[in-house]
């Protein structure tokens, strides 16, 4: 790699490092304010809020690293443009193809380091995060009760607990029940665990006292107990958990149609997830070339580049955007996966093109002097 190379290239890196992590941050904040209400709401320990939010970086990565792309090349260039940087390395016999060198290089870097974000870490995070949340969605223990708090369940039952213990026993509980009109039960207890089963999710209390009170006749009735249990409607679910399309395999995704697990339009769903795994990490490699190729294979002007940026800056937006349309399309259908590929590969052949074989004087206006002679 030559000296200018090296030089281009540092510049494209350094821009896209900030550009990345820029937009990583916004994202990851406003990915992340969902998964507040767990530690604030559910008793959760923070920790397990930076687990959770720290397993979508891939995906959010994913996504923002052709648009990061995309503007650390289109800065890089314009700044050398501005500064008569690359007019100086145009002057001196230096073709577009070998000024676009530095771009070419960082974008297929970037396609390699895609193709493992999305084929390994997408589907590993993914499942960690969803397991994970099953985990917690379904640990009653946490989730359903909180220390030193009366929770409502529904049904006119009020649980207070006063502590969770290491080994997933709650201790000091306090249970008013009212969910029958006429009769109201006060439970006591020294220590409990939530028992699951197939039926239904039921607490067992130990060491406690159970009264109960009839409101029409004024019945008072106590009953000391070493153990009793007690069902109160508390909602658990059970069996296992789906995986989705993000967590499988490649392999796993291109064979959906032999899966019986999948319906019809999962499979579709699976299928496309599947090919745009093998075509979106080349959106890296086609967003550094648009944003170069405008710059290199145009004249210079000394009132700027804005013409020629716009028009890149749409060239993006219509790719990008073609990719969403084109996936919502066969996600429905899957004979509109061919589109996903010409999509992504003609501007790829396009912008090649324009750095290979594209002549500017042939689109010039002929000069004064031209004109006369023809004349």
């Amino acid at each position: 790699m030559k000296i200018l190379t090296r030089y281009i290239f540092k510049q494209i890196f350094i821009g896209f490092l900030v550009v990345a992590m820029s937009l990583l941050a916004m994202l990851w904040l406003t990915q992340s304010l969902r998964f507040v209400e767990i530690v604030t709401r559910k008793g959760l320990p923070v920790y397990l809020f930076a687990e959770m939010t720290s397993y979508l970086m891939p995906r959010i990565f994913n996504i923002l690293s052709p648009i990061a792309a995309f503007v650390a090349v289109l800065f890089t260039y314009n700044r050398l443009t501005a500064d008569r940087e690359l007019v100086v390395m145009q002057s001196v016999g230096i073709s577009p193809t070998k000024n676009a060198l530095p771009a070419i290089y960082f974008g297929i870097l970037l396609t390699i380091f895609n193709i493992y974000v999305m084929n390994f870490g997408i589907p590993s995070a993914e499942r960690n995060f969803k397991e994970l949340e099953w985990k917690i969605k379904n640990n009653l223990t946490q989730m359903a009760f909180r220390e030193g708090e009366f929770t409502q369940i529904k049904g006119g039952v009020t649980i207070f607990i006063d502590k969770h213990e290491a080994d997933d026993s709650i201790s000091g509980i306090f249970v008013s029940d009212e969910s029958k009109p006429d009769i109201k039960v006060t439970l006591t207890a020294e220590k409990g665990r939530i028992i699951k089963s197939e039926n239904g999710s039921r607490i067992l209390f130990i060491n406690g006292v159970r009264q109960e009170l009839n409101k029409k006749t004024y019945q008072f009735n106590s009953l000391a107990f070493s153990r009793y249990s007690a069902d109160f409607n508390i909602e658990q679910n059970h069996g296992k958990r789906n995986q989705t399309a993000r967590e499988l395999s490649l392999k796993e995704l291109l064979n959906s149609r032999n899966n019986p697990n999948f319906n019809e339009q999962q499979q579709r769903k699976n299928i496309v997830e599947g090919h745009r795994r093998l075509i979106y990490p080349f959106y890296n490699l086609i967003s550094a070339l648009l944003a170069c190729v405008g710059l290199l294979i145009s004249s210079f002007n000394r009132r700027g580049q804005a013409k020629i940026i716009a028009i890149e800056v749409l060239c993006m937006i219509v790719v990008m955007g073609g990719d969403l349309a084109v996936t919502n399309l066969a996600g429905r259908s899957l004979y509109f996966i061919s589109l996903l590929y010409l999509n992504c590969f003609v501007p790829l052949c396009a912008c090649l093109y324009l750095l290979l074989f594209y002549n500017p004087s042939f689109f010039r206006h002929k000069s004064v002097k031209e004109q006369f002679n023809a004349a």
